[in-house]
């Protein structure tokens, strides 16, 4: 038995799903016919009793009513009565009060000639009796009555066969047979094709995947058109595989942007190691140099693994902030103010009293840091006209803030990467002034993380304008 259920679990699908629907088939096909089959032969016997009670009961009124008497002389016009009576495979017969028979009319029922049939010479005369026997190898319904009138004491037997019944009976279970063969070989094939059909989906797409494994992940299924729970499915793996495919594209263009990164300082640190080792260490302005440039490339890489550090965390799935940061126009101002000690040259405008009495849930540490963010962009591309506008309001329970500045602006084909890592819109640019292309991306998982996004709207040599929108809490 074990080995047999080993055997099953590790059965193809389709070969499990063919064996499980004509095992359900067979099964129900099975319990169809039995029952159909019980019923029938209660339905024949039923009506054949109730054939046999009819013609009993009018043989014994008849006999009541004319007061016959069983003599010698009466027996001849007895048997023609009970001729007319008497129907296919049937048998009537007169018995005495011993249980010997006076008169016999039978019609295809062997008569043995002896008292009564098997148990029934047992039963009393007295009542009404009714039974099923076998007899040479098929059934006989008996039924035997008392009957009494004047000085005559005896009963009427009736006795039907059921050989016709029997033979009908196998008929139809040979048929019920060979049918129930039939319907097993057609729920195999029916089984199997709609098998086929149902797993030929999953077999393209356990195709699709080692398709993706040898040729790439650019690999995709054909979903069909016809919109069931299969075809859906076929669109969610493309969908997952889309996904897959932009995250391991931007996870081979993080490795070579932070590989690229981060080997500009350190080749600069090992050259300048290398030439104190050589002869600078006797050099108090080589080795002055040489140090001043580590410090600088060491501070920049310092920079950087924070930067992916901060963006590590900004792309976590989080919860969001335990509670809501009220006040939104003072803690705009507040950040504004502080960043403006650092740039005094520029001159910063706010406007966020349409904000006043509005809530969000985010922390205020992430909203200063996507805001510095922000601000730092806009004052470094913003060398010739130093005006930077912020503004706040509210637009269908969301809030909007936005960052206007009149720099030098973005590129229209550059504008949809410049919030992905390491993107710099003009790869010429120094670090100084561009950094490492990491701003942008930290500002929008941040915002991500609290339902929030970010949108850049930019005309090159005319000004940027960046706009956040986070939800508001009701009031």
């Amino acid at each position: 038995m074990r080995q047999w259920t080993g055997y099953y679990l590790r059965m193809p699908i389709k070969f499990k799903l063919t064996l499980g629907s004509t095992a359900l088939i067979l099964a129900l096909l099975v319990g169809y016919n039995m029952l159909q089959y019980m019923i029938m032969e209660q339905w024949i016997i039923h009506r054949e009793k109730k054939n046999i009670q009819q013609n009993m009961n009018a043989i014994l009124n008849d006999f009541l009513e004319q007061e016959i008497r069983f003599k010698q002389d009466n027996l001849a016009s007895i048997k023609l009565y009970m001729n007319k009576m008497n129907r296919d495979d049937q048998r009537i017969r007169i018995l005495g009060d011993d249980n010997r028979a006076i008169i016999t009319i039978t019609n295809n029922v062997p008569d043995n000639g002896t008292n009564g049939i098997g148990e029934m010479e047992n039963l009393s005369p007295s009542r009404q009796t009714f039974g099923i026997y076998k007899k040479n190898g098929y059934s006989l319904l008996i039924m035997k009555s008392p009957l009494t009138i004047h000085e005559f004491t005896g009963s009427v037997e009736i006795v039907k066969s059921l050989k016709q019944f029997e033979e009908l009976s196998k008929t139809v279970s040979q048929v019920m047979f060979f049918f129930a063969i039939g319907a097993v070989a057609l729920s195999i094939l029916v089984g199997w094709l709609l098998t086929r059909n149902l797993l030929r989906p999953l077999q393209g797409m356990a195709q699709t995947i080692r398709d993706v494994k040898s040729k790439g992940m650019q690999e995709r299924m054909t979903p069909a058109l016809n919109g069931d729970e299969i075809s859906t499915l076929m669109v969610m793996f493309n969908d997952m595989m889309d996904q897959v495919e932009d995250a391991f594209r931007q996870q081979t263009r993080f490795v070579e942007d932070a590989s690229h990164e981060l080997r500009t300082p350190i080749a600069i640190i090992e050259g300048h190691l290398a030439l104190l080792r050589r002869w600078g260490k006797d050099d108090p302005v080589i080795m002055g140099e040489s140090l001043d440039a580590s410090l600088e490339e060491f501070a920049r890489l310092k920079r950087l693994v924070l930067e992916l550090l901060t963006l590590s965390r900004a792309e976590k799935d989080a919860q969001g902030a335990e509670s809501a940061l009220e006040n939104l126009p003072g803690a705009i101002e507040s950040i504004v103010d502080r960043f403006a000690v650092i740039h005094p040259d520029y001159d910063f405008e706010t406007d966020v009293w349409r904000a006043i009495g509005i809530s969000l849930m985010i922390p205020i540490e992430h909203l200063e840091q996507i805001l510095l963010i922000i601000l730092d962009n806009a004052t470094k591309y913003s060398l010739q006209h130093k005006t930077i506008v912020i503004k706040a309001e509210v637009n269908a329970e969301r809030v909007v803030i936005e960052v206007v500045d009149r720099g030098i602006g973005i590129p229209d084909k550059d504008i949809p990467y410049v919030t992905e890592r390491f993107y710099r819109v003009d790869k010429a640019r120094s670090r100084d002034q561009g950094g490492n292309g990491l701003g942008l991306a930290i500002a929008k998982r941040l915002l991500e993380r609290y339902q929030g996004t970010i949108a850049i709207r930019s005309k090159e040599f005319s000004g940027t304008t960046v706009t956040i929108s986070l939800p508001s809490l009701p009031r």
